[in-house]
């Protein structure tokens, strides 16, 4: 799948620029251009692999907006044509999807990705998806209230918003700062191979997945949810189906990038590795498996050949519902703005009706 790939703030730029690297690395060639916008100079500075432009100079002076969304989403409102002129070359007619990645509880990430989306689907005929990073629960309440305010507005601007939980994919006892690099990490492996699924260039596949089934697996849009996980294998296919199911199982169970998010409208089930390790039964009773579990026959299949002793099971949900990790995030984000709530009667039972107001 080739995608361009655009980060907005700190947290954004860092995971685009983990993306960028992995694709490279791997000699994937899935990421056609990347581009890390930020209105803090600072973090800009650090990035190798990706193309940068600060944003908001005339307003804070390449300091950053504090994490104030509001002023986050008016320095890219007043920006917007540089970063979309800036985007020249970088969009191609290669592209066949973008990515707006952004940490969802700053204030430049959570105020100016829905902006970019918005616009950027008014100028590109391409699918245009959000990445967002939530806020872990220990994070504070500015990251929380801005990451429900962000979300309710993306989740109606992009065709499919791709979350991931930063409590999830983090190692118990590690340091905030190692807990990020591990975040990134795992992002960067997870959606890297997401991507470049169908760009194999270890051996030839027996049923090679392609763009169009990610994006008709993203084709309902509101959230989608990215589970991943694998085991070592057998050299022998006939001895990998229960392998195949193990991972399978995992990545949908206990890997997801939003946990609990088990019922959605649709699924891709790619098993990745070795095509002499990767036994064919056992993909289409994975995908069987996945049908089931979901309730939903929209499930799609098929492998990634590279070179790996590991089998490896991707399973991306489409038109994910809410689960119990999500309603608890917006729980703790309505708590957070309720002491900057304009209208205490406003009826906060429903994410379309809470008192997280859109941000534009």
């Amino acid at each position: 799948m080739k995608v361009a790939l655009i980060g907005i703030g700190q947290a954004g730029g860092k995971v685009t620029e983990r993306l960028a690297r992995f694709d490279a690395n791997m000699g994937f060639d899935a990421v056609q251009g990347a581009l890390a916008v930020n209105s803090a100079e600072p973090d800009l500075h650090s990035l190798e692999f990706v193309d940068t432009q600060l944003i908001g100079a005339d307003r804070v002076n390449g300091h950053g907006v504090g994490g104030d969304n509001e002023l986050g989403t008016e320095i890219m409102q007043s920006d917007i044509q540089q970063v979309l002129g800036n985007l020249d070359g970088r969009v191609t007619s290669r592209a066949e999807a973008i990515f707006v990645i952004a940490g969802l509880g700053g204030g430049t990430g959570s105020g100016g990705a829905p902006v970019l989306v918005h616009h950027l689907k008014r100028v590109y005929d391409v699918p245009v998806y959000a990445l967002g990073v939530l806020p872990g629960r220990n994070e504070g309440a500015l990251y929380q209230a801005n990451a429900g305010r962000s979300l309710k507005t993306l989740l109606r601007e992009a065709d499919s918003t791709l979350l991931i939980d930063n409590d999830s994919w983090h190692e118990q006892g590690e340091s905030v700062e190692g807990a990020f690099e591990t975040i990134n990490e795992k992002i960067a492996r997870r959606v890297g191979l997401l991507f470049a699924s169908g760009e194999a260039t270890e051996g030839v596949g027996e049923s090679v997945v392609d763009s169009s089934e990610v994006i008709n697996t993203l084709r309902s849009g509101g959230v989608s949810v990215l589970g991943y996980a694998s085991e070592v294998a057998s050299e022998d296919s006939a001895e990998n189906i229960q392998v195949t199911m193990t991972v399978t199982r995992q990545a949908l169970l206990t890997g997801t990038s939003m946990p609990a998010a088990t019922a959605a409208d649709s699924a891709l089930v790619v098993i990745a590795g070795e095509p002499d390790r990767i036994p064919r039964k056992g993909v289409e009773r994975a995908r069987r498996w996945v049908e089931d579990e979901i309730d939903s026959m929209q499930v799609r299949g098929g492998d990634f050949p590279i070179e790996s002793e590991r089998l490896g099971a991707l399973v991306l949900l489409g038109g994910a519902e809410r689960s119990a990790r999500l309603d608890e995030f917006m729980e703790r984000a309505k708590t957070a703005n309720e002491t900057e709530a304009r209208d205490p009667d406003e009826n906060v039972d429903q994410l379309t009706d809470d008192r997280l107001e859109n941000l534009f």
